[in-house]
């Protein structure tokens, strides 16, 4: 059996990894800065990028499904040898590169250089990195997106949409992002490449949010307003510290579409991702709402 060093096992999509190794022929040692359940084929140590006691000197991979600029650093002068490297990324590397928001602009810029980092410091060692970029995760109940809407419209019963807000979205499930991890760990054609990784389905934004909602027992109410009458209540949410991240970039990609290729993570690695799945965006939001 194969050993992999985990970062981020703790978080949405690194638990999906964690979840699938055993099946596919993988042992893990995971970090995280708490202390986790213990699960069949997992050794977790406690710490972070920054600090890890316990770290094995080589193993036959390592994975990173945290930040990336974090990790790229860290792998500059990491301790641990492994012949592959698979590290995730974001969409937002292009998708945020002309925002006119400032912070998101400097986000785009961090992960542009963190993915050549990465790549550099990956010939100097000798290794095989991959960086595979999701659009917008969903599937854990853990996103910051479609989970923070479906808990916020099930604590009121209603959830507001501005009109007009048709940009296309591709929503892609937590467990197909660990298999496409597993699936590019195994694919030579993958070997120092950066691939997007969409959902199987693109959606108008406010289809997607409505059948997001419509998954919630009870459904609550969508109710379309203009756009003026939606920026003032995104600022009344944002002041009551309920919409943070939800800026003026964000509010203008609601019209625009983001559709990315997935045409060469298929080719190269059989990714085939899954069409939307209402109710796995909404697993458990009722419960902790209430």
């Amino acid at each position: 059996m194969r050993t992999a060093l985990v970062f981020g096992g703790s978080g949405q999509v690194g638990a999906a990894l964690l979840a699938r190794m055993p099946a596919a022929g993988w042992s893990a040692v995971a970090v995280s800065r708490g202390a986790q359940a213990e699960r069949h084929g997992v050794r977790w140590l406690r710490g972070d990028l920054a600090r890890c006691e316990g770290l094995p000197a080589t193993v036959d991979a390592i994975f990173s499904c945290g930040p990336l600029d974090h990790f790229a650093r860290w792998y500059v002068a990491a301790p641990v040898r492994a012949p592959r490297v698979v590290a995730f990324g974001s969409t937002s590397a292009s998708a945020k590169q002309a925002s006119p928001d400032p912070e998101e602009r400097a986000l785009a810029a961090r992960l542009r250089e963190a993915e050549a980092g990465l790549f550099a410091a990956a010939a100097v060692r000798g290794a095989a990195a991959t960086v595979l970029r999701p659009t917008l995760v969903y599937g854990a109940g853990r996103d910051r997106t479609l989970a923070r809407i479906a808990a916020m419209a099930s604590r009121t019963g209603w959830f507001l949409v501005p009109r007009g807000t048709h940009g296309l979205r591709q929503p892609v499930h937590v467990d197909d992002l660990a298999a496409a991890a597993l699936a590019a760990c195994e694919a030579p054609a993958a070997h120092g490449r950066a691939y997007d990784l969409p959902g199987g389905e693109a959606l108008p934004w406010r289809w997607m949010v409505a059948r997001t909602l419509a998954a919630l027992s009870p459904p609550p109410r969508v109710l379309e307003v203009p756009m003026p009458v939606f920026r003032l209540a995104i600022a009344a949410a944002r002041l009551a510290g309920r919409a943070d991240g939800f800026g003026a970039g964000a509010l203008a990609r609601l019209r625009e579409d983001l559709v990315f290729d997935a045409a060469p993570a298929r080719a190269d690695f059989g990714y085939a991702p899954r069409p939307f799945v209402a109710a796995d965006a909404v697993r458990g939001i009722a419960a902790r709402a209430g």
